[in-house]
């Protein structure tokens, strides 16, 4: 049966030790006394599968946005060596709503 990273980080130690014990593979030697931390990863890669959960964003174009962020940057290194304090911190604050919103479109 093939597993996902996230099923395999659902289950429980017992669950896992479990698939562990059919496996015959360098990476899940050991796996009666493998904490919970050690033995998913290694049965990741006794799998093949990627170690990690990966999020994608959604509903918005995230290259526009870190460009916008980009040119912010610029703005806010002007701004500071101006020293339009006001302007300074109204940028930093359009840099948080955006990458706020980009997380917020994680999924």
């Amino acid at each position: 049966m093939s597993y996902t990273y996230e099923q395999l980080h659902l289950m429980t130690v017992a669950q896992l030790r479990e698939i562990a014990k059919g496996m015959e593979h360098d990476a899940v030697k050991g796996f009666s006394t493998m904490h919970k931390e050690k033995l998913v990863p290694a049965i990741c890669t006794a799998l093949g599968i990627e170690g990690h959960v990966h999020h994608h964003v959604v509903g918005i174009n995230k290259a526009q946005m870190k460009a916008q962020i980009r040119s912010l940057k610029t703005e806010k290194a002007a701004a500071l060596t101006a020293g339009d304090r006001k302007k300074f911190k109204e940028i930093l604050q359009n840099i948080h709503d955006l990458k706020h919103k980009m997380r917020k479109a994680m999924v």
